[in-house]
């Protein structure tokens, strides 16, 4: 049965699928056998294995909807009966439209992924067949609800997608080739639904593999702070990657029409806590999405065998691009859907990582018993209206204003270190605000990092090795996007909806806004405003700052908060000092 809301769902219209967009075929359900040393095309890797591939499989659902999935497997045989564990790759950008191709569409330089790295039979943001299918496995790419040939309508995430995966994967579960077993995994989109699913408790999944995986789509993505945020989707993913019959949800509609949390939105916010199974999640400060999904997750997911490993990389080069990556995944498969004694549970149950910038390596796999680190410190760095930022506060007040209809307008206030230190944790601010003109502030923030010398220093999301540059400096224009490059953790908050329900919050420095009215502020009345920031894990050498960025709008590479999006008149004041304790915790270890 389709899911019912309190709020109507406005839809928005999609392309229809067209021959060759995203590698699709028409639907044309067949089966055959790729051979051993088969290549797709030029610059792809050439098949360990025999392979066979059904394609265009139907499945339907509880609610008499038909979905298509392509079956990547070892080929039929009677030694073969039953013996095959499934891992379930679910999304909606079409089950052949490829990590090859969308590299070239989306990366610069291909993120220094060599040519014959993948086959091609990998999903968008999924698992290569040509690595698990030689170790037994089973790929099944699935076209969710509304993608591609898939009846429906496209229902993005919530308890509809959930309920579609739970039937698919039971399904999956009662086949002639398969053991029984079936386990989830890919990155992003492929992440996030394995909360959702994995919540509803299928039988038949035993373990998940969330990778880089954002838990609440209305805090974490499309409206992080009550600020709507869906611009990259709504102009890269929409209007170029999805295909349809029957249009999808749209969440900028919903927003004007429900900027305010509804049960609609509730529903895109997956409760963790009834996961049970074995869930093996990654996380990177790098990307500005998912970090606090995976965080959540190792805190709330309930079941005692549960892994974070924290890379220094961009998501998709550490999918497709990291060796060790691929092999650790397959070792965590093999123990929880083979049931081979491996010694997984011996993996240290935290690996961390820690930025450097610049020109310098990053250091990964920190072995720790827990996240956040059980040994962190705590410490406020109270903002001085000399801009500074202070170990204690000040007892002169102040203030710091800048304009925030000016985008290159920034209140900035800077803490430069005497020796080398590592910040790794969840930071916060505090800040006492006022705007005297218009009953409403747009607060972004960001913590950057400079060098000796002063100068705003950036992260390189990627290894330097195999890119035709050796500096940040020499990385083109056109080449500078968030997708390799880093500056830093942000937060951001609309001032009216700054009411937080504490006992909900995961962390104290990370609260969780309720979104359930407005509460506007009184011109000229000074506001205090606690903002969750993303969370960091930076090494300062000595003579190094950071610096609390204070502005308008969203401050990273790419375009978070577009002036259509964001409310802000006149200037706004960050009051420091004297009675306004406004400041930042930090998280020393």
């Amino acid at each position: 049965m389709t899911v019912k809301f309190n709020v109507a769902i406005p839809i928005e219209e999609l392309k229809a699928p067209e021959l060759g967009h995203g590698g699709y075929e028409g639907l044309n359900p067949r089966s055959e056998i790729l051979p051993q040393g088969h290549t797709t095309a030029a610059g792809r890797r050439a098949l360990p294995c025999d392979i066979q591939v059904d394609h265009d499989v139907a499945i339907v659902v509880r609610d008499g909807c038909t979905l298509y999935a392509d079956i990547h497997r070892p080929p039929d045989s009677p030694s073969l009966h039953r013996s095959t564990p499934a891992i379930v790759c679910w999304g909606p950008f079409g089950k052949k439209f490829n990590g090859i191709e969308s590299l070239r569409l989306m990366t610069p330089w291909n993120l220094g992924i060599p040519d014959g790295t993948l086959s091609g039979l990998e999903k968008f943001e999924a698992p290569d067949p040509a690595e698990f299918v030689p170790r037994g496995y089973a790929i099944v790419n699935v076209d969710s609800r509304g993608a591609f040939d898939s009846q429906g309508r496209m229902a993005i995430m919530g308890t509809q997608e959930a309920q579609d995966g739970y039937d698919v994967i039971e399904w999956i579960a009662q086949q002639q080739w398969c053991n029984g077993s079936v386990g989830m995994a890919g990155n992003s989109h492929l992440a996030i639904i394995q909360w959702f699913i994995a919540a509803l408790q299928p039988p038949s999944l035993k373990a998940i593999a969330p990778w880089e995986g954002c838990g609440d789509l209305y805090r974490e993505q499309f409206a992080r702070g009550g600020i709507y945020g869906g611009d990259l989707f709504d102009h890269l993913i929409v209007k170029y990657m999805l295909r349809g019959r029957q249009g999808m949800e749209s969440f900028r509609e919903m927003y004007k029409q429900h900027p305010l949390a509804s049960d609609w939105w509730n529903d895109k916010r997956p409760d963790m806590r009834k996961i049970n199974i074995p869930t093996y999640i990654t996380g990177t400060w790098t990307n500005t999405m998912h970090g606090m999904g995976a965080i959540r997750g190792l805190v709330e997911v309930q079941s005692p065998h549960k892994w974070l490993r924290w890379h220094p990389y961009q998501e998709w080069y550490d999918l497709w691009g990291n060796p060790d990556a691929t092999t650790e995944l397959l070792s965590f498969f093999d123990r929880y859907l083979k049931g081979v004694e491996n010694g997984w549970e011996d993996t240290p149950r935290v690996r961390m990582a820690i930025l450097r910038y610049g020109e310098s390596n990053p250091i990964a796999n920190i072995a720790e018993p827990d996240f956040p680190l059980p040994r962190t410190v705590y410490r406020k760095a109270y903002l001085d209206k000399e801009g500074l930022l202070l170990d204690q506060p000040s007892s002169t007040s102040g203030a710091v204003s800048y304009n925030p209809e000016d985008p290159g307008d920034t209140a900035k206030f800077t803490y430069t270190f005497a020796q080398r230190t590592q910040l790794v944790g969840i930071p916060k601010a505090v800040l006492y605000m006022r705007c005297d003109d218009y009953d409403d502030m747009d607060v972004f923030v960001v913590l950057s990092k400079l060098s000796a010398s002063g100068e705003l220093m950036y992260n390189l999301n990627i290894p330097w090795k195999g890119l035709p540059v050796s500096s940040i400096d020499e990385i083109p224009s056109d080449k500078r996007t968030e997708v390799i490059l880093y500056q830093g953790p942000t937060g951001i908050l609309r001032a009216s909806n700054r009411a937080i329900d504490s006992a909900k919050s995961m962390h104290p420095n990370w609260p969780l806004y309720t979104h359930e009215k407005e509460d506007k502020i009184k011109p000229g009345t000074v506001t205090r405003l606690e903002i969750g920031i993303w969370g960091m894990g930076v090494e300062y050498e000595a003579g190094e700052s950071l610096q609390l960025r204070v502005s308008g709008h969203y401050q990273g590479i790419s375009n978070f908060g577009t002036p259509d999006h964001v409310r802000n008149k006149g200037f706004h004041w960050v009051h420091t000092g004297g009675e306004y304790d406004s400041h930042l915790v930090l998280p020393f270890v």
